[in-house]
C-alpha cells in the first residue's frame, strides 16, 4: 500500500510540477486540512472568508509543520499565500487526494512525509557555480551563470530562477559601486506597486527595470518614470533586446529609455573595478558574488539562488 501510494504521489509531482517553494507550501497546508477535516475535501471549504486565498496558508502555518519535522528554515515568506497560482494548486491537489481516497485508505502521515522530503530536496538544491576561468570570457562566465538559471527553470515550473538572479546580480552590482545604503533590495516576488516604487531599484533620478520577460507592462512603467521626470533603464537578458526595442519603438520610447543587456552591463564592470587585470578582475568578481549572496540569504528563502565560485 505504501508504495502504491508514493508511486501515485510521484506521478503527482512529476506531471504537475509541485516542485516549487508555493507549490509545496500548498501541499503541506492542505495535507493538515485533509487530517483535520477528513477525507474527501470540499474545495470550497478551503478558501478564506474573502475568496481570494487558501486558508490557513501562510508563513506562520507552513513553519509549524515543518517544524514537526524539525526543519527550521524558512520555506517561503508569505508561505506561499502570495503566489497567484496558490488557488488552482490547491484544487488541483484536493482533485487529486479525493481521487486518491477513492481508490485506497490514504495515510496522511505518510503523505506529509513524502512533502517534507520534497522540502529537504528544495534546500539541499545546488547553488549556481561561477567559473572563474581566465580562458574565458568575463560575458561567456556570466553568459554561463544565465544558462544554469535558464536549465534549473525548466525543471522547476513556475520558478522564475532567471528573473531573480539577475534581479540580484543588478543589485550585487549596484550596492558594490555606490553606497549599499543607497540601494533598496526587495525579494523577487516582490512587485514594483507597493509602496508606489518607481522600479526594481531606484538610485538618484534613474529607475532601474530588471526582467527576463520585457513586456508592455515594464515600458508602461518606464513612460510614468519619465511623466515623473526619472530616466528609466531597462535590463533584460541578450535573446530579448530586440524585443524590448521593438516594444520601446512601438510605444514611442525608444529614444526616452536606455535598454541594457544584462551580460554585457555587468562583465564590463567587473573590467573596470578589475582595472583590467586578470587579478583585479577575480577579486572584483569575488566582491560581487559576495554582495550577491549576502542579498539572497537576507531576501530570498531558496538555497539554489545562491552562487559558489571556482577556479
Amino acid at each position: 500500500m505504501a508504495q502504491k501510494l508514493r508511486t501515485a504521489l510521484e506521478n503527482f509531482v512529476k506531471e504537475n510540477g509541485f516542485r516549487n517553494k508555493g507549490q509545496l507550501s500548498v501541499a503541506l497546508v492542505v495535507t493538515q486540512h485533509a487530517r483535520n477535516l477528513g477525507m474527501p475535501l470540499d474545495p470550497e471549504k478551503l478558501i478564506t472568508a474573502g475568496g481570494g486565498q487558501v486558508l490557513n496558508l501562510g508563513k506562520g502555518t507552513v513553519q509549524s509543520i515543518l517544524r514537526r519535522h524539525g526543519i527550521t528554515k524558512v520555506l517561503a515568506n508569505e508561505g506561499g499565500r502570495t503566489s497567484r497560482g496558490s488557488m488552482g494548486n490547491m484544487r488541483q491537489y484536493v482533485s487529486f487526494l479525493n481521487s486518491l481516497s477513492a481508490r485506497m485508505t490514504l495515510d496522511l502521515d505518510y503523505v506529509e512525509r513524502f512533502w517534507i522530503k520534497q522540502v529537504e530536496e528544495l534546500f539541499a538544491a545546488k547553488p549556481f557555480n561561477l567559473r572563474l576561468d581566465p580562458s574565458r570570457s568575463i560575458r561567456f562566465i556570466v553568459a554561463d551563470l544565465m544558462r544554469q538559471a535558464d536549465e534549473k527553470q525548466k525543471k522547476n515550473p513556475g520558478t522564475q530562477y532567471t528573473g531573480t538572479l539577475i534581479q540580484h546580480l543588478i543589485g550585487a552590482k549596484l550596492a558594490c559601486v555606490l553606497d549599499p545604503v543607497e540601494v533598496i533590495h526587495h525579494n523577487s516576488s516582490t512587485a514594483d506597486a507597493p509602496g508606489n516604487r518607481p522600479g526594481d531599484f531606484h538610485v538618484g533620478d534613474v529607475a532601474i527595470h530588471v526582467t527576463s520577460a520585457p513586456g508592455e507592462a515594464v515600458l508602461a512603467k518606464c513612460q510614468k518614470n519619465i511623466d515623473a521626470g526619472l530616466r528609466p533603464v531597462l535590463i533584460t537578458i541578450p535573446k530579448n533586446i530586440p524585443l524590448a526595442i521593438g516594444l520601446a519603438e512601438n510605444m514611442e520610447l525608444k529614444d526616452r529609455i536606455d535598454i541594457y543587456d544584462v551580460e554585457q552591463f555587468i562583465s564590463l564592470n567587473l573590467y573596470e573595478w578589475g582595472k583590467f587585470s586578470s587579478h583585479g578582475r577575480s577579486v572584483a568578481a569575488d566582491k560581487l558574488i559576495e554582495r550577491y549572496n549576502s542579498i539572497v540569504e537576507e531576501f530570498e528563502t531558496d538555497p539554489g539562488l545562491r552562487i559558489k565560485t571556482s577556479d
